[in-house]
């Protein structure tokens, strides 16, 4: 970890600075990740995750539950961001995929699933996204119908993260005849479940487990429910309420990782028998590469105390997070990739891996310009009647 200062914001306490340096100590200890086998790679440090105990972080312990502190989940985030994105987006999914019943679950649906995510044993995924239903979450035509002792559910979802190697999935399915939003619920899933298939792998430029599912009439218990009836939707929104924050706190990693080898080539490369850093246009870059990771983190962090600091919403806030550090961070990296030059573009390099990286970022979880929408109509819904 090359700049600690701003575990001294007031933002942070003592434990998360605590967290951070000892995660830090762990993720740099970890062996090498092998990208060309992400299914593989992905169960294996779900485990590790799991054996080191941070995985009590993704989600609450049903035998003492409380709030899912914010802080530490970005913290976490960032600091495995920054020296892999497959070992975050394990940590992530976990999380992500829990949050419903980390949030809304019964006492029941927690004690048989949250202690198996939380030590390792399983892996969960969070099915919200349909083929013609993105960002328009209220535009779900998946079905969950009511048939006794079970829910069926039919339809599709797709970009599902996990999707192939989860044990448990979260899907949102419309049970209910209410127009849009009003007729989502919310249901823990199985992966084994009779009618669930596995109909397509997808593969993107930052290479991660996604798959899209199909569901033929899968039938569940009614137990299943998350929630009650036509809460789905509230209880997606709660969920990336708190999550979106930590896909801004990924991307502030990657940006500090790029800063870290930028910092290290302009120092160490010469040109014409002085380093690269004593060129003045050099340092302008590092100069704004600096500037957009320190202004990210203020804005990640406040989102994330302001959440942890008994705000029941923080939409805004984690929407101005999400949408400054993710752009900011693309930003930051290309100039890394510019310093580094030939190397910069060269297949396997720290640089070239995080481009690919950040690009996904800000697409899921809510594009930017959905993030657009939802501070703009905030700002516009706070402010005073002329």
């Amino acid at each position: 970890m090359s700049d600690r200062s701003y575990l001294e914001w007031p933002f942070l306490d003592a434990h998360h600075r605590d967290h951070a340096i000892a995660l830090d100590n762990w993720a740099a200890a970890l062996p090498a990740i092998d990208h060309a086998d992400t299914d593989t790679a992905c169960r294996d440090l779900v485990v590790r995750l799991g054996d080191g105990g941070w995985l009590n972080h993704a989600a609450i312990d049903p035998a003492d539950p409380g709030n899912l502190d914010v802080r530490t989940l970005c913290l976490t985030r960032e600091t495995l961001a920054r020296h892999d994105g497959l070992v975050d987006f394990a940590f992530a999914m976990q999380g992500l995929g829990t949050g419903a019943l980390s949030l809304f679950g019964s006492p029941a649906q927690q004690a048989e699933w949250l202690p198996l995510t939380r030590a390792g044993k399983a892996i969960a995924a969070f099915a919200l996204t349909e083929p013609q239903s993105g960002s328009d979450v209220a535009n779900s035509t998946m079905t969950a119908r009511d048939d006794g002792d079970h829910w069926v559910l039919d339809g599709e979802k797709t970009w599902i993260s996990n999707g192939g190697i989860a044990d448990v999935y979260t899907v949102f399915a419309r049970s209910e005849e209410a127009p849009g939003a009003r007729g989502l619920s919310a249901f823990v899933v199985p992966a084994d479940t009779p009618g669930l298939v596995i109909a397509e792998r997808l593969h993107t430029i930052a290479p991660h487990p996604l798959a899209r599912l199909h569901f033929d009439s899968a039938r569940i218990s009614k137990s299943a429910l998350i929630g009650v009836p036509g809460q789905g939707f509230k209880i997606a929104m709660s969920v990336l309420d708190v999550f979106r924050t930590t896909v801004a706190a990924a991307a502030l990693g990657f940006a500090r990782r790029a800063l870290d080898e930028s910092v290290g080539r302009v120092q160490s490369r010469q040109v014409q028998g002085r380093p690269l850093a004593d060129l003045q246009m050099v340092q302008s870059h590092i100069s704004d590469m600096a500037l957009r990771v320190d202004a990210a983190a203020l804005l990640v962090y406040r989102a994330a105390w302001t959440k942890d600091a008994g705000a029941p919403r923080v939409s805004r806030e984690a929407a101005m997070a999400k949408l400054f550090a993710t752009d900011e961070a693309q930003k930051v990296i290309d100039a890394a990739v510019q310093l580094h030059g030939g190397d910069g573009v060269k297949s396997g390099s720290v640089v070239e891996r995080l481009y690919r990286e950040i690009r996904a970022l800000r697409i899921y979880e809510g594009a930017s310009d959905v993030q657009k929408t939802i501070i703009a109509r905030q700002t516009l819904d706070a402010a005073p009647m002329p």
